[in-house]
């Protein structure tokens, strides 16, 4: 007697949302220059932030008594993290994430993903989330190792401080910080523009031009200009009262520019992808 055997194949388990994230890792590992890319930045970044406090060492004995004095208080914190790397530290990682899901859309992978992972939200919440951890640790890592390094060449005479001084904590956490703003406003403007050098070149004016252009003398130009990242970081970095600015941002309010753009960039990542065709 014979018996009838349902060929059909069972139903696969749902994937779950850390099973998107681990996919998204390795498509992300899979880009060789990755690695290279953020050892090669990590290592420009931190030599940066050395060299400026070496030149600040070299220079001391040259400076008058009340310039040692200034420097001992405000500028070898400074010195910890520069302006130039804070600029680098958002195109950099504004870069990595634009490559994060430029890469996908100009081969096709990501429409392959999405039909492997119909769930389109959910395939770029993994993204976002990866994206973000990736270059948090970057910027920690970055942040913590130029702070340590910088003030233990400045202790002593020169004026190094610790983690616990007024502004030393918040300033690192600002530049760690730094590093996931960029990278998730990077992702934002791959996933609105589409197109590699299209998407780079916006990405440079926003983050680097637009804040070297504002002016902050009328009202309105304080507005726009304190609601720019870099600004908002060099706010963060700054230790006791504010002179010479008509219109002066807070501490309170560069943290809500961090968070402005961090949500708006996320939301444009959202609501971008999934409504069109990839």
């Amino acid at each position: 007697m014979s018996t009838l055997t349902d060929l059909r194949p069972a139903d696969a388990p749902q994937a779950r949302f850390t099973d998107l994230v681990a996919a998204e890792w390795i498509k992300l590992r899979s880009l060789r220059s990755i690695p290279w890319f953020l050892l090669a930045a990590g290592l420009t970044l931190v030599g940066l932030n050395a060299n400026g406090a070496r030149l600040s060492r070299a220079e001391f004995g040259s400076w008058t008594a009340q310039q040692q004095q200034y420097y001992a208080e405000f500028g070898a914190l400074h010195d910890a993290f520069t302006r130039p790397c804070g600029t680098l530290v958002l195109l950099l990682m504004g870069t990595l994430g634009a490559i994060a899901i430029l890469s996908e859309q100009t081969t096709g992978l990501l429409r392959t993903t999405f039909v492997a992972a119909p769930a389109r939200r959910e395939v770029l919440a993994a993204k976002v989330l990866l994206v973000t951890a990736v270059a948090t640790g970057f910027g920690v890592l970055v942040a913590a190792v130029s702070f340590w390094l910088d003030e233990a060449m400045l202790a002593g005479r020169y004026g190094g401080v610790s983690i616990g001084d007024p502004g030393a904590l918040r300033l690192v956490a600002a530049s760690a910080l730094l590093a996931p703003l960029g990278a998730l406003v990077g992702l934002a403007v791959g996933a609105v523009i589409r197109h590699s050098v299209t998407a780079m070149v916006a990405l440079f004016g926003l983050l680097f031009l637009i804040p070297m252009f504002v002016r902050d003398d009328t009202h309105l130009g304080a507005v726009v200009a304190n609601a720019q990242p870099f600004n908002a970081w060099a706010r963060l970095g700054l230790v006791g009262e504010i002179t010479g600015q008509r219109f002066p941002s807070t501490v309170g309010g560069s943290w809500a520019v961090y968070l402005v753009w961090a949500a708006v960039a996320v939301l444009l990542v959202m609501t971008a992808v999934p409504g069109r065709d990839q």
